[in-house]
């Protein structure tokens, strides 16, 4: 078949296939990723909110902005106060309901990553100071590199869009799910 005759879907199905496939598992692996999911979309869900909207008892966008400015070294501050809020808020969401997972943990993880180079890298592991060292953001990012690595598993959005699409994972040498 020639670019010509081809459809759309047919283009885009090796990414949509690359996005949304999960690997074969088990009931307990299938388990596993929906609480992965569950605890980073908390996480997530409590810091996001926290800098966007000032939800529990979180900064806002004014105070996250000052903080990015002047401890993170990031600007301009409201810029990356946003980036980082939707970033963490919008992946929240994504991840509850596993959609467009690996996308999502794949930008959890560079936010992660870049409150350790700007942040808790220099405090070290475990810092006695005021300023947290880096074991949390390594942490989910840890959390986050599974979704990635595994997809959402079959309890999510991708998986009910990955069987519509006929992409659904192969599951004990069956390329249907059977």
């Amino acid at each position: 078949m020639n670019a010509r005759n081809s459809t759309p879907l047919v283009k885009v199905r090796p990414l949509l296939s690359a996005l949304l496939k999960t690997s074969p598992s088990n009931p307990a692996t299938d388990v596993a990723l929906v609480v992965v999911r569950i605890v980073l979309a908390w996480i997530f869900t409590y810091y996001g909110a926290g800098k966007l909207f000032g939800l529990f008892n979180g900064p806002g966008i004014h105070r996250t902005a000052v903080f990015f400015s002047a401890t993170a070294h990031l600007h301009p501050g409201e810029f990356f106060a946003v980036l980082g809020g939707v970033i963490e808020f919008g992946g929240a969401l994504a991840l509850i309901v596993g959609l467009g997972s690996r996308l999502a943990g794949l930008a959890l993880i560079g936010d992660q990553v870049m409150a350790i180079i700007t942040v808790t890298g220099k405090h070290g592991i475990n810092s006695l100071s005021a300023t947290p060292g880096y074991e949390f953001n390594l942490s989910l990012a840890t959390l986050a590199l599974i979704v990635v690595a595994f997809g959402s598993g079959p309890y999510s959005v991708d998986a009910l869009v990955a069987r519509r699409l006929g992409m659904a994972a192969q599951r004990h040498g069956s390329v249907d799910g059977h």
